[in-house]
């Protein structure tokens, strides 16, 4: 499946940042139920090739499991060898772009200019992540895809909750990077679940589907 149709499936990328390995496979089987499809543990979380390798292993055939937070080469083949299967990174990092490419790997890198954006599109990257999306507007964005290719899909990232998704949606995103507002260390599955249940409707009435 295209990383499109994952998103299609739910425009909401889980960001797992500072889970721990015991936790992950809980905390993704409440995100599996509310309708979730994409889950990345970020690479400054405690032992993430561990939570990965879990979260791959368990939900492989239903959710699309990867690594956010990725800045070298290494890393890709790291996250490959755990089971990951799509790279996110904080900015545009060319070399990981090319490296997840390479291996065969989705890769949504982060941007926050036309020029970053562009040199990842280039080189192949499915997505492009628009952060950090507090310190940008749907006002950027819509700027932003009267320029880009038409099949560009953008994601915002960072302080999106519940509230934020209609704009940005209106806007053009094509899905989202859901952090804190969805999960923070600590947090227990049932409390994840709400919280992931009330993020999918929001986006499902922003969307209109």
């Amino acid at each position: 499946m295209e990383l499109k149709e994952w998103l299609a499936r739910c425009g909401l990328v889980a960001v797992l940042r500072g889970i721990r390995p015991e936790e992950a496979e809980p905390i993704g089987a409440a995100l599996d139920e509310a309708g979730f499809a994409i889950m990345e543990v970020p690479l400054n979380s405690p032992d993430p090739y561990a939570s990965i390798e879990r979260l791959a292993s368990r939900f492989s055939g239903t959710m699309l499991v990867g690594a956010g937070t990725v800045r070298r080469r290494q890393e890709v083949r790291d996250v490959a060898a755990a089971g990951g299967r799509v790279i996110v990174t904080p900015h545009a990092a060319l070399e990981v772009v090319a490296a997840a490419k390479e291996t065969g790997l989705f890769v949504i890198p982060g941007f926050f200019t036309t020029t970053e954006a562009f040199a990842a599109l280039e080189l192949g990257a499915d997505a492009l992540k628009l952060f950090p999306a507090e310190a940008a507007s749907p006002e950027m964005l819509r700027a932003l895809r009267a320029v880009f290719p038409p099949d560009t899909m953008v994601l915002p990232v960072g302080g999106i909750g519940v509230g934020a998704l209609a704009a940005w949606v209106k806007a053009g995103a094509a899905g989202f990077g859901i952090g804190s507002s969805l999960y923070r260390p600590g947090d227990t599955p049932p409390v994840v679940g709400a919280r992931a249940r009330d993020l999918v409707a929001a986006l499902r009435t922003a969307r209109g589907t």
